[in-house]
């Protein structure tokens, strides 16, 4: 009877071992998974801080200064604040990081837009800087003519030339 009890109470010991085991891997789990997420917001805001250090700096074709600079060098050198190198033109920076869909964008996520003649091929880029709902969504961008400025993504004029969105920090 004796031994009876003790291999019962053994095993019920060992299951709330198991138990204890899981729950203290599930803590750790759920503390990596927190401070990932903190990692990326900390970068995502370094980047958008960037990016909005330019605003009001005129649109220049080819240009990444505070001279001048267009969509993708805007985008170039906020990521530059990371250590991000991003490549120099907008259908290059198309082809990086993962697809998101236009209602998933989140801060920091590279928004493209065709505002060409070709309504297919992707001549834009900005960062989307502030998400306050699913169709109000601000984005910064080199304005060929304002200059820097952010915008609503949901816009007139940008809700019809939006093609994808990309999200750079994971």
């Amino acid at each position: 009877m004796m031994s009876i009890d003790f291999k019962r109470k053994t095993k019920i010991n060992q299951i709330s071992l198991h138990r204890g085991v899981l729950f203290i891997f599930i803590l750790i789990l759920f503390n990596a998974c927190g401070a990932a997420r903190k990692a990326r917001e900390a970068q995502v805001n370094e980047v958008i801080k960037a990016a909005r250090s330019f605003t009001g700096t005129p649109y220049k074709y080819g240009g990444t200064t505070r001279s001048g600079m267009d969509c993708s060098g805007l985008t170039g050198n906020a990521y530059k604040a990371v250590n991000l190198t991003l490549p120099r033109t907008t259908d290059g920076q198309a082809t990086i990081g993962q697809k998101v869909k236009r209602k998933k964008v989140q801060p920091g996520d590279l928004v493209f837009f065709a505002t060409g003649e070709k309504k297919r091929d992707i001549t834009h880029v900005g960062i989307v800087t502030d998400v306050r709902s699913r169709s109000e969504v601000k984005f910064i961008h080199a304005s060929t003519s304002l200059g820097v400025v952010e915008t609503d993504m949901y816009s007139s004029y940008y809700r019809t030339r939006f093609r994808t969105a990309r999200r750079i920090i994971e």
